[in-house]
């Protein structure tokens, strides 16, 4: 199929980033997705089977396969907003009137608390940004953030200089009947963190399951608290359902509710048996895993790499190269490849580069992580040993267009 989409294989060499189709899958987690493609479950039936497996993976008290980490989280969002109250869910992401603040520290925010977001969340923002300085938050600005319209906390897995720990945030959530927030999207390897951040007394993580897992690019891990779960659930599940036979009719004979909800927020995020399949197996593999051994086999590759560069790059203008080694910048728990076009100066340069590797035969993708600093960044993650020689053949003609390009232009790059 993939031939008559007359469409080239890149060479990824930028980690299991969405952009560039995640995680490369292995053939025992292919297989699992395969042999559930063949077959027909109950997803409700089929979710509390996994939901039970990533309780007993992370440490939580119920766990949910969901369409990402990014829908995880706008899940987490319509749980602390509705809960279960099915009126409430009718009406996300509309909640004017009713509570939807989600206190965050000012260094936390990002692009992604979007997701949060997109369930009708309100944002607020406490502390101050520019640390080192006057930008710091402190522990008392958190407690005096929360009001009347506060359903959660969110605390990111983020390297944020001058923000309140988690343990603080955690304690201050708690003691005001709060529960925490946590987009741990890419807080793998390790795999210790799928236990530690329950353990430190978060109520809900979101993790990509498409990204170091191994799993299917659109999948992720919701885990936590068992009523936010159950919450979570369904917001996402197929509500086209009979009172009578609804498989938690029990919900309604206690008088939890008063019968099944409207198809929720999440009803475009739901997953297919496929990914459910295939997400655990994936799990399974990465817990399973030996960590040392595959960082050894990234370091050798990108080793490998720096090597053939070191003796092929040279004279005025080339890049220099640099290993760095995990965890880089606080946020990457694995061996980069820097490729040095001259600092933050060089930063027209790197991304002029980058575009030519893109525009390769192979094509070739690099992590854009440090571009304003002037840096392609080689990840070997989802790297085999075949594609070393590749990259680094790639990025010397690159380089070699790039100066080229600088010396018959009179700016200069």
């Amino acid at each position: 199929m993939v031939s008559e989409l007359d469409l080239r294989p890149i060479v990824n060499a930028a980690g299991p980033s969405t952009r560039v189709g995640g995680h490369r899958m292995h053939p025992e987690v292919v297989a699992a997705m395969a042999e559930a493609a063949g077959l027909h479950f109950a997803i409700d039936e089929l979710q509390e089977r996994a939901g039970a497996l990533i309780a007993e993976v992370t440490g939580a008290e119920a766990g949910f396969v969901t369409a990402g980490a990014s829908s995880g989280l706008t899940l987490a969002a319509a749980a602390v907003i509705a809960g279960t109250d099915p009126v409430l869910m009718d009406r996300l992401p509309d909640t004017d009137g009713i509570p939807n603040e989600i206190l965050v520290q000012r260094g936390h925010r990002n692009a992604y608390d979007h997701a949060l977001r997109a369930a009708g969340a309100r944002m607020v923002e406490v502390g101050t940004q520019g640390y080192p300085g006057g930008g710091r938050t402190h522990a008392w600005q958190i407690e005096a953030g929360i009001g009347p319209g506060t359903v959660a906390i969110a605390h990111p897995v983020q390297n944020a200089p001058g923000t309140v720990g988690l343990a603080a945030v955690v304690e201050i959530a708690h003691r005001h009947n709060l529960p925490v927030i946590m987009d741990a999207a890419a807080a793998l390897p390790p795999a210790s963190n799928l236990r530690r951040m329950i353990a430190e007394g978060v109520d809900l993580v979101a993790f990509s399951g498409g990204k170091a897992i191994g799993g299917p690019q659109a999948s992720g891990i919701l885990c936590g608290r068992a009523d936010l779960i159950r919450a979570a659930a369904l917001q996402q599940l197929d509500m086209d359902v009979d009172a009578r036979t609804w498989r938690y009719r029990s919900m309604i004979e206690s008088d939890q509710i008063p019968g099944p909800p409207h198809h929720g927020v999440g009803r475009s995020m739901k997953v297919g048996k496929e990914q459910i399949v295939g997400l655990l197996a994936a799990l399974l593999r990465f817990v399973a895993a030996d960590e040392p051994a595959e960082l050894a086999r990234q370091t050798a590759l990108l080793e490998r790499i720096a090597d053939r560069l070191a003796s092929r790059l040279g004279g005025s203008g080339s890049p220099a190269v640099v290993l760095r080694r995990p965890p880089v910048d606080g946020r990457v728990p694995y061996p980069v490849l820097a490729v040095d076009f001259g600092g933050p100066a060089g930063a027209d340069r790197a991304a002029a580069a980058a575009r030519v590797l893109q525009d390769g035969d192979p094509p070739v993708y690099v992590s854009e992580l440090w571009l304003d600093q002037g840096h392609l960044a080689i990840l070997a993650t989802t790297l085999v040993d075949a594609e070393a020689d590749i990259v680094a053949d790639a990025v010397i003609r690159a380089a070699a267009a790039v100066r080229s390009a600088s010396t018959a232009s009179p700016a200069g790059g």
